[in-house]
């Protein structure tokens, strides 16, 4: 009997007719297909290009119900077998009703349009595809990464022993941030010369709390969650009027902790909260995280692009933190993803240290061989750094910090133009590139109606394709909320939307029941 027999006969699920070309292997990239490959990406560059030209509007308004049917249809155990053909589909699929982050009129979250530096940088990395968890992966592209996290610690000054690793983005930055200042206080708490000899690990964690603005973003409660500390051990610090961290209430609470025999094992400060934009007092916070033993996170995912901004000085303090979390795919105008998290200190990278022998086994390390996996949550991961270092070859830092204080600039044009429109109020004065406000239709109004109206406005925009804004609460009310990283938003365009917004919003109005008529 053949050895073959048990798989002559045809596999293939019940229905489906494999339908595979005459030779997948043209497919693969490699020497033989390199003009292949080339030819390809060309018609697509060229498809894509042209659709960005074309694009009138930042959405088509399409809603769920209308394209999940296209998608649904797509038989994917059918392969079309011709590029140009999958591109025709993709049309319909996703490239006619994708969201265009790079309109003037897209104002919604912090995604901005990204620069060309960066995309040759992704069609390089893309195509080569390196890995960098390795060194005998990567080469190059490890000391391109490594240098690049050298660039950005010298940038904030955390000094000469600090180091970094590149991430996916700001919640996995604050997640390994919060990782290290997690095992650090373990580690001092179970090395305290007063310490109990029967000490564990399991007393310490219910103890940890973490401390951070109530405006901080929802991820320094998902990574206490996820570090097996419960969101319960993240204590909201109240904020002013500026959304600014209280530095008094800070005290008071670091002070309960100590009281209450409770570990403050980090303070996260925010440069940049995603509502607002506001920066708590990083210089302040230094001083009380130093008098009490905690770690200093900044999460500057947002307000980093300050660092090659002529408003450096916004971010005065942020080098005494024991960590950072930087996004450049938000106000470095790269793409996603590029991010990195930042410490003062490499040596705290070894509670994220591993070694696999099939990997990075131990001797590579005594041997100095720069294994970035060393420093990494992750174990593959692209080489997004390649993005950045062509926009700073091709652009340089001022070019980056250019774009970044014209959308803040504009923002404060846009604030005048809301403060002084009796059709809208604003929360804050911003100072970075965020507005939240609130069409507001009468002081006599019920509020539970002016809910309604402003969500009715921000979902009625949507659909019309027009513009798309973003949304989101404010004791207890909703409001709408503009997110400038365009530069080529102008105030024009900010007029326009506004006048979209009262005009939905006027309808919406128009269309409530009449209240009832008194019997009497």
């Amino acid at each position: 009997m053949s050895l073959l027999a048990p798989f002559a006969e045809d596999p293939s699920p019940a229905g489906i007719s494999p339908a595979a070309p005459a030779d997948s292997r043209s497919q693969l990239l490699n020497g033989a297909t390199a003009a292949r490959y080339r030819d390809a990406v060309t018609a697509s560059v060229a498809r894509v290009s042209a659709k960005i030209a074309a694009t009138e509007r930042p959405f088509t308004g399409i809603s769920v119900d209308g394209l999940a049917p296209t998608v649904a249809s797509v038989d994917l155990e059918a392969p079309l077998h011709d590029p140009a053909a999958a591109l025709d589909e993709l049309e319909e699929v996703y490239l006619r009703d994708a969201v265009y982050f790079h309109h003037p009129r897209y104002l919604a979250h912090l995604n901005c349009p990204v620069v060309i530096p960066a995309l040759i940088g992704e069609a390089v990395l893309t195509a080569v595809n390196s890995s960098l968890d390795t060194w005998d992966q990567s080469a190059g592209g490890t000391l391109i990464e490594r240098r690049l996290v050298d660039w950005t610690t010298d940038r904030i000054g955390l000094g000469e022993r600090a180091d970094g690793i590149f991430t996916s983005g700001g919640s996995q930055s604050n997640l390994q941030a919060m990782l290290l200042a997690r095992d650090e206080a373990c580690r001092r708490e179970l090395t305290r010369d007063d310490a109990p000899a029967e000490a564990r690990l399991t007393d310490v964690l219910p103890r940890l709390r973490i401390l951070t603005s109530e405006c901080s973003h929802f991820s320094i409660r998902k990574a206490a969650t996820m570090l097996g500390m419960g969101a319960e051990a993240v204590i909201a610090v109240p904020t002013d009027e500026d959304k600014r961290m209280r530095t008094a209430d800070l005290a008071a609470q670091l002070a309960r902790c100590h009281q209450e025999g409770l570990i403050p094992m980090a303070v996260v400060a925010t440069a940049g909260t995603t509502d607002f934009g506001s920066i708590d007092p990083l210089p302040e916070i230094a001083d009380l995280c130093a008098r009490h033993g905690a770690w200093m996170h900044v999460d500057a995912a947002y307000g980093c692009g300050l660092l090659v901004s002529r408003r450096r000085e916004l971010l005065s303090g942020i080098e005494r933190a024991d960590s950072v979390t930087v996004d450049y795919h938000k106000s470095f105008f790269q793409p996603v993803s590029s991010s990195a998290v930042l410490v003062r200190d490499r040596a705290t990278l070894r509670h994220v240290t591993y070694h696999a022998d099939y990997l990075n086994p131990r001797r590579m390390a005594e041997r100095r061989i720069p294994n970035q996996v060393d420093k990494s949550i992750q174990t593959t991961r692209r080489f997004d750094a390649l993005k950045l270092w062509l926009t700073l070859r091709i652009m340089g830092a001022a070019g980056i910090g250019e774009l970044f204080d014209e959308v803040i600039d504009r923002a404060a044009d846009a604030w005048k133009l809301l403060h002084d429109d009796p059709r809208f109020e604003v929360v804050v004065e911003p100072r970075l590139s965020t507005l939240v406000f609130r069409y507001v239709p009468g002081a006599d109004l019920d509020p539970q109606l002016s809910d309604r109206v402003n969500l009715h406005a921000r979902e009625a925009l949507f659909a019309s394709g027009d513009a798309v804004v973003a949304g989101t609460v404010v004791d207890d009310r909703h409001y709408l909320k503009f997110t400038l990283l365009n530069p080529e938003t102008t105030l024009e365009d900010i007029a326009t939307v506004l006048d979209l917004i009262a005009e939905h919003a006027g309808s919406c109005l128009a269309e409530r029941p009449e209240p009832a008529l008194s019997a009497h």
